[in-house]
């Protein structure tokens, strides 16, 4: 179960950094091949739902996910949304953190643990290497888009 951590420093404030971080739709075109639908009416807080779809036809994962803990930035203290993958395939948890950067900025903490079940652990280092590429850019292009 590979455990992998991303840092990120965006010429955003903290408001702004959340909300491109934390938009769930924006993700499918960060991701290539991906889709997400939104399972709980909105805004997002504790209990919201959502999956992401990655894939093609029966090629297609669904990552299903509950957001735990939400605790968006506020008084220029930093952010915080811990989301559980409670899929049939892919689990473990992601937390994404906000906080006050340098000159203005907003320093990015993405932390991620993912198993696919069924998934011997001797591929736990190519799922790592893969899930932090892919995790990586989606990280640069949400936070390089309004």
């Amino acid at each position: 179960m590979p455990v992998f951590t991303l840092e990120r420093t965006a010429p955003l404030p903290l408001d702004e950094a959340w909300r491109r971080l934390t938009e769930w739709p924006r993700h499918a075109d960060a991701v290539p091949l991906t889709r997400i639908r939104v399972l709980t009416p909105a805004p997002t807080r504790e209990g919201t739902r959502f999956v992401a779809r990655s894939g093609v036809g029966p090629l297609a994962l669904d990552d299903v996910m509950e957001v735990t803990v939400w605790q968006p930035p506020a008084a220029g203290e930093g952010g915080l949304c811990r989301l559980e993958k409670r899929g049939r395939l892919i689990l473990g948890w992601a937390e994404i953190e906000v906080r006050p950067g340098p000159g203005g900025r907003s320093r990015v903490v993405w932390r991620e643990e993912l198993r696919v079940r069924f998934l011997p652990r001797a591929f736990d280092g190519v799922l790592e290497r893969t899930a932090r590429l892919m995790f990586g850019r989606a990280a640069n292009r949400l936070l390089g888009r309004p």
